[in-house]
């Protein structure tokens, strides 16, 4: 079974939310077929699907056998500020003027005043 970190950075290479963590994992599997037939299988799969899963399992591998791009995927993905699943992750940098809301759900209405 993967590590959840792996199987977040999986579904989020399924719906291509961070073109360059998936370009640097394309990149890693372009010599691996079975991995990169992975990648391809998770392309609009949910979260939870088997092909997630298996892209999971497949970024597990390619991490044992090379921690350097196991240290590059991680910094990737958590610079890229990517949610992982049932988290909320905001970033707000540079001067802001005004108002700043960073929420996961909200239940009714945001006022301001």
């Amino acid at each position: 079974m993967s590590e959840p970190v792996l199987v977040s950075i999986a579904a989020s290479l399924a719906a291509r939310a961070v073109a360059g963590v998936y370009e640097l994992v394309r990149a890693r599997f372009a010599g691996d077929p079975p991995a990169l037939a992975a990648l391809t299988a998770a392309e609009g799969a949910a979260p939870d699907s088997p092909q997630v899963r298996a892209l999971g399992e497949a970024l597990g591998r390619a991490e044992a056998a090379d921690p350097a791009f196991g240290g590059e995927l991680r910094r990737a993905y958590e610079q890229a500020g990517v949610a992982q699943t049932g988290r909320v992750t905001n970033h707000i940098s540079g001067t802001v003027h005004g108002h700043v809301l960073q929420a996961g759900d909200i239940q009714g209405g945001v006022s301001f005043k």
